[in-house]
């Protein structure tokens, strides 16, 4: 929808039909996953809604002050970060890209990290897989809705960061689909990625910088690297994920000729 360096209203309305329809089969298949709860544990549920209401009382307060001291605090962080970059000369795409992203993502960090730490690890995980989804289809659709004559997206967007943005999406795929976790030594190798990232948009931050030294020393260098330590990733993932059903198998072969041997 970019490659003609604007996104019409049309096309935001379509990225924003997508995330309506995206809703809907979240909901719906959550629904699904509700009703196929055990009659156990909804019989252990059901003593506890005659009280709803008055347990939810104090969570939805503390939700409603969380969220307005969120949109202040967001606000006074970008603005204040956007008056400090301009005034060191950096570019607007860059201050998007970089300062206001990281603002606007601080909740989202906040929320993933203590979700973690509490062990609702698919609140972490959700949370910044859902975030990016309503970002794309959502606040970029409806953007380019309400704009007057929609939205121009910036030639070195077009050719540098958004294909950046899909590699690291596609990136994340062999570690979770073939582990399904991620250990802290691959958390700190997409982070100082990350960091190579924003550091090349800081030093090379011009008007296009498709073609500027920065550009050649992270596609010759940096890219190369990544997909490199991609596939050892991905190796070592697949050679636990074969150790561990080699050790799987070895058990239930043990546990099947156990009995026999006692009789």
């Amino acid at each position: 929808l970019s490659l003609d360096g604007r996104l019409s209203r049309t096309e935001g309305l379509a990225l924003v039909a997508g995330c309506a329809a995206y809703t809907a089969w979240a909901v719906r298949m959550g629904r699904r996953e509700n009703q196929a709860l055990s009659q156990d544990v909804r019989s252990e549920v059901a003593p506890e809604r005659g009280s709803l209401a008055a347990r939810m009382l104090l969570p939805m307060v503390l939700l409603i002050v969380g969220i307005v001291l969120l949109i202040v605090g967001a606000r006074w962080l970008v603005e204040s970060a956007v008056c400090i970059a301009r005034w060191a000369g950096v570019g607007e795409l860059v201050i998007g890209l970089t300062i206001v992203a990281g603002g606007t993502s601080l909740p989202e960090l906040a929320t993933s990290v203590m979700a973690a730490w509490r062990g609702e690890r698919d609140i972490a995980v959700g949370n910044i897989v859902g975030s990016n989804i309503f970002n794309i289809l959502m606040v970029l659709g409806g953007s380019a809705v309400l704009a007057s004559n929609g939205m121009t997206v910036a030639t070195a967007a077009l050719w540098f960061d958004i294909p950046i943005m899909i590699v690291v999406a596609v990136s994340c795929l062999p570690i979770f689909m073939t582990g399904g976790s991620i250990s802290r030594w691959e958390g700190a190798f997409f982070f100082l990625y990350y960091l190579l990232y924003a550091s090349f948009l800081v030093v090379y931050g011009g008007p296009f910088r498709g073609m500027t030294a920065g550009h050649a020393v992270l596609m010759g260098f940096a890219a190369p690297l990544l997909l490199a330590t991609l596939l050892v990733l991905l190796r070592h993932r697949l050679g636990r994920k074969a150790a561990a059903g080699a050790s799987q198998v070895a058990k239930t072969q043990a546990a099947g000729t156990g009995p026999r041997d006692e009789e």
